[in-house]
């Protein structure tokens, strides 16, 4: 895999990923979950990072790469992995399909003492853009606004377009899932640079349009698929071959149908990158959009159950007030303030 930005500024980033973010002390046990045919440039940054502090490290190779998310993983996660992730302080997942939502990431949730990230598919260039790219605390001052006009607003509607065919309303319900902060206590993680927005599932109508889908595997620029809600999710149009594949993955989610809307998000990290190379990376690009269907990984059955997408360039309404416009911040003044604070580090 070639790089474009490595070497000092990997080397920075990624223990502003390790000590900043993760929180790693001397003396903790940091385990990195990771796939066969893993970017082993990032691994060996996140490695040496956690070794410069003082910790344990331990890396740990999943052979082959898991087939499935959640529970249907299960089956393929053996008893040394669950051992492994259930007894570390620091649990950094560079798998994809990621861990959260099999039984053994659930075990760990439970420990009191873990902290899992869910890093999934990220790489070299992405820790430097994404850890090394902004300050950390700006990203989460602006996170921790953003998701308390969200949390002022549940019972609210929630109104999402694109210029492309999106036009979903829905009713907003209070937030759930793992955190987006440091991780500065047991529990799951999101890494930085975007909010999540969760739906009255029922409510969700209209329609949205993408042609980036992590159903199976994670796939981006095919024909556009468009899908179509009262509810739950009444029928998918075109997307060519992705279409068979993203209906089994939305009638392993449904129970009987194809599912429902079960969270949004919106990007605002000033250096992520639309590659169509990284489902974390893509969807954190300012403006940007995961919808995620079916049953999200932090409830029972979740995982597998759980396909995603990737919109672009969304406008976004809250409460009546529109927050972006076609992906630009344009609403609330505390918000725009503290997205002035989101510069990038090019140094």
């Amino acid at each position: 895999m070639l790089h474009t930005d490595v070497g000092p500024k990997l080397a920075r980033a990624a223990m502003v990923f390790v000590r900043d973010m993760m929180c790693v002390k001397k003396d903790e046990s940091v385990l990195i979950t990771i796939n066969t045919g893993a970017d082993l440039t990032a691994v060996n940054a996140i490695q040496d990072a956690a070794y410069m502090i003082g910790a344990k490290v331990s890396t740990l190779i999943l052979a082959p790469r898991l087939p499935f998310q959640g529970g249907l993983a299960d089956a393929y996660v053996s008893d040394t992995v669950e051992a492994a992730v259930t007894t570390c302080d620091a649990w950094i997942d560079l798998c994809m399909p990621y861990m959260a939502g099999c039984h053994a990431h659930d075990e760990a949730m439970k420990n009191g003492r873990t902290r899992y990230v869910l890093a999934a598919d990220i790489g070299a260039d992405e820790i430097v853009r994404i850890f090394g790219g902004a300050d950390l605390d700006a990203l989460f001052e602006f996170g921790d606004i953003f998701s308390g006009l969200i949390e002022k607003s549940v019972g609210k509607t929630g109104r999402v377009t694109t210029a492309a065919g999106t036009d979903l309303t829905f009713t907003l319900a209070p937030t759930n899932g793992f955190a987006l902060s440091k991780a500065n206590k047991p529990g799951g993680y999101f890494v930085p640079g975007t909010v999540v927005f969760l739906p009255e599932i029922e409510t969700v109508q209209g329609q949205f349009v993408t042609s980036d889908v992590l159903h199976e595997y994670y796939v981006t620029g095919f024909e556009p698929m468009t899908l179509i809600l009262d509810g739950d999710v009444k029928e998918v149009v075109g997307g060519g071959p992705e279409n068979k594949v993203m209906m089994r993955a939305l009638e392993r989610a449904g129970d009987g149908n194809l599912g429902h809307v079960v969270h949004f998000t919106c990007g605002f990290h000033p250096t992520a990158r639309y590659t169509g190379q990284c489902f974390i990376e893509d969807q954190r690009v300012i403006g940007y959009n995961a919808i995620g269907l079916g049953v999200p990984f932090w409830e029972p059955g979740g995982g597998e159950n759980h396909p995603d997408t990737v919109i672009g360039m969304q406008s976004l309404w809250i409460d009546g007030e529109q927050i972006l416009d076609d992906g630009v911040f344009v609403g609330n003044a505390q918000m725009l303030e503290a997205f002035k604070k989101l510069t990038p580090i090019y140094g």
